[in-house]
């Protein structure tokens, strides 16, 4: 039987697959419709903050999607729609692609991996080497789909993992776009 936590934090990860959406409408409407979309959600993302956090309202069904850390800040999926604008907005398509994927399908193999079957845990948090491997590979494998590349997807996959990893006190679903597509955009800029 699944343990609470562990069910909590598969409704969690299960909620995230929602972005694999956007590279779907991206892929198919443009940049400009998914960033309409986006900025939309982002609005309407913050006035649910605001109504958790400042009036200190229980959302219906919502409240079972944050992690006690997030209890008085800003929900994930604040951060992943942000870092998704941002990626969408500045990179090439495919390194928006790779690196908005890395986040979600990435974190998800990490979190499925490590509390499912992690047992040797990372020096400074409460990670585990399993789920880090798992990321590793996933991203790895999103990185040479979209950009075709290994040395590229390799460098990615790494950057997102070590984010992933040592991210604590700044949201990686933020982080993790931002630092793999950049690196991303420069190593495709430089092997052009």
């Amino acid at each position: 039987m699944v343990n609470r936590k562990l069910l909590k934090e598969y409704l969690r990860k299960a909620f995230h697959l929602i972005s694999v959406f956007i590279i779907v409408i991206y892929a198919y409407l443009g940049k400009q419709i998914i960033l309409a979309i986006l900025l939309v959600s982002l609005v309407f993302f913050l006035l649910l903050e605001y109504i958790r956090l400042e009036k200190s309202v229980k959302l219906p069904f919502l409240h079972v999607l944050y992690r006690d850390s997030e209890k008085n800040r800003l929900g994930g999926h604040v951060f992943l729609t942000i870092g998704a604008i941002i990626s969408i907005a500045i990179f090439s398509k495919q390194v928006a692609f790779a690196c908005i994927l890395m986040t979600t399908l990435g974190d998800l193999s990490a979190a499925i991996v490590g509390k499912t079957v992690g047992n040797i845990k990372v020096p400074f948090n409460d990670k585990s080497l399993e789920g880090c491997t798992a990321e590793f590979l996933v991203d790895l494998v999103i990185g040479y789909a979209f950009l075709g590349n290994w040395m590229i997807a390799v460098i990615m996959a790494v950057v997102a993992t070590v984010v992933e990893t040592v991210a604590v006190k700044i949201d990686d679903n933020l982080m993790i776009p931002l630092f793999s597509g950049i690196i991303g955009e420069i190593l495709l800029f430089l092997m052009i």
